[in-house]
């Protein structure tokens, strides 16, 4: 079988000492580097395949430093601390010599707790009446996607008449092709929302994720449950300041299970 081009794309061949060989990918690329969601999938990758991983994915922070050059990387994942339920980790990505990305992760063990979900899952049409956005002709990473645009804008759309648009969205989204959900492809998911001022500008301009926090709020058996199909998605941005901006989102299931969260912070050339 042919492999899937995220499993490509996030192919790290182990050196021992927790350090990984990874090379870029064409197809998930940006404008000027790696889609910022394939860098933070290697990061958490790393850690998953290190040996002395335990537990699943809690949370990981990602901190894109410069622009990641086409060609071989190397990431080192280092566990800082080791609890009985939790492991934290140091991530690093460095590329001819210079730190391009740094990371933070925690890792826990699944346990059979108390469990209660008081967010509500969003309402949504069946997919099936949403239709995909066409993402054929667009950056590479695009069309590793699949956006079926509920509410708010696309990228393509014309800009807003009379002044701004919104920054929020609602939308199927998944792999392209369809892929079983995994919590590497989840940190990947977690960063498919633009840039929020793109929208709300209706323009095309230099932006860039400077910091972004995922939080893992599925087991393993809610992401197995879940499986290739198509999950809910929320994203929407609240302010807009000295060349930053703040930036939400929310990846559910079709179930109505909130599967994660993510925050960044994002920058703009004015």
């Amino acid at each position: 079988m042919t492999a899937h081009p995220f499993d490509e794309a996030t192919a790290l061949e182990p050196l021992g000492d927790g350090v990984f060989r990874g090379r870029t990918h064409p197809a998930y690329w940006n404008m000027a580097g790696p889609f910022g969601g394939a860098t933070a999938a290697l990061m958490l990758k790393a850690v998953m395949e290190h040996p002395a991983r335990r537990g699943r994915p809690v949370a990981q922070t990602v901190n894109f430093c410069a622009a990641i050059g086409e060609g071989e990387f190397e990431i080192r994942a280092v566990p800082v601390r080791d609890g009985k339920s939790t492991q934290h980790w140091s991530v690093e990505m460095v590329q001819n010599g210079q730190v391009v990305t740094t990371a933070t992760a925690v890792t826990g063990a699944e346990r059979d707790t108390w469990a209660h979900q008081s967010a509500a899952a969003p309402s949504f049409p069946p997919a099936g009446e949403v239709s995909e956005v066409e993402t054929a002709g667009r950056m590479p990473w695009f069309g590793r996607y699949e956006f079926r645009m509920v509410e708010g804008r696309t990228p393509f759309d014309p800009p807003p008449q009379g002044g701004l648009g919104s920054a929020a969205s609602k939308l199927w989204l998944r792999d392209s092709p369809a892929r079983p959900l995994d919590y590497v492809s989840l940190a990947a998911l977690a960063d498919t929302f633009l840039v929020r001022i793109l929208l709300v500008r209706g323009a095309f301009a230099p932006v860039a994720t400077v910091s972004l926090s995922t939080y893992f709020l599925a087991d393993s058996q809610a992401l197995a449950a879940q499986g290739d199909r198509r999950m809910l998605a929320l994203a929407d941005a609240r302010a807009f300041r000295h060349g930053f901006a703040d930036q939400s989102a929310e990846l559910w299931s079709d179930d109505g299970a909130l599967l994660a969260v993510s925050h960044q912070v994002t920058w703009f050339k004015e």
